[in-house]
């Protein structure tokens, strides 16, 4: 009788030996299962690389850009001897609407055509400013022109060109300057010139609307 229990203790234990080699091998991760996943990976060929933004150029921003030149003190610029070239108009056609309600003795300084002086090309030096070239065109013109200096703002100050002054056609009313269409908001001699700008002096009105002032 005890022999054949030990026979069915036998057979009991080959069955659970064998139930849980068959476990093993079906659900577990055999080191072959293993390698295969690694050699599958390193057989997918690789994304291709975004560009190193290092070495990219680098750029700047509309907001980096100086739309305008910065103001320059008159005594820290050094004159060159490089000659450019740059376009000069000075006009008062302003008051041509409103002759009447001028003096008659500034009325009469008023040219029909409205310009003091048309659109002219005339060369200057390096480290130049506007106000050098508005004094040296004035003198070979034979324009009258009367400048005072104001030590708060470091800068010439235009009181009249052709006799035509400051509040002779109102309050507002006096020279302004622009450059390549921009009035700045600084002395003309302050403003160091580039070759091939564009300089235009106008006499601006009580109803004058003329921009950056």
């Amino acid at each position: 009788m005890s022999r054949k229990r030990n026979i069915w203790k036998a057979i009991a234990a080959i069955i659970i030996v064998a139930v849980l080699a068959a476990a093993f091998f079906l659900g577990g991760d055999s080191p072959e299962k293993n390698d295969d996943a690694v050699k599958t990976t390193s057989e997918i060929p690789a994304q291709t690389a975004l560009p190193d933004e290092s070495s990219a150029p680098e750029k700047t921003s509309e907001s980096e850009k100086p739309d305008h030149p910065a103001p320059v003190d008159p005594q820290d610029t050094e004159k060159g001897e490089v000659v450019y070239s740059c376009t000069i108009s000075i006009s008062c056609a302003e008051l041509l609407s409103s002759l009447d309600s001028c003096a008659p003795e500034v009325a009469a300084i008023v040219p029909e055509s409205g310009w003091m002086l048309s659109p002219v090309t005339v060369t200057f030096t390096e480290g130049e400013s506007v106000f050098d070239v508005l004094r040296r065109v004035c003198m070979e013109n034979g324009i009258h022109m009367e400048s005072s200096s104001t030590a708060g703002y470091n800068s010439a100050y235009i009181e009249g060109i052709g006799n035509l002054y400051e509040f002779d056609a109102g309050e507002q009313s006096g020279w302004l300057y622009s450059v390549n269409g921009w009035f700045p908001n600084y002395g003309c001699s302050r403003y160091e010139l580039s070759d091939g700008d564009v300089i235009c002096w106008v006499y601006s009105t009580d109803k004058s609307s003329y921009g950056g002032v």
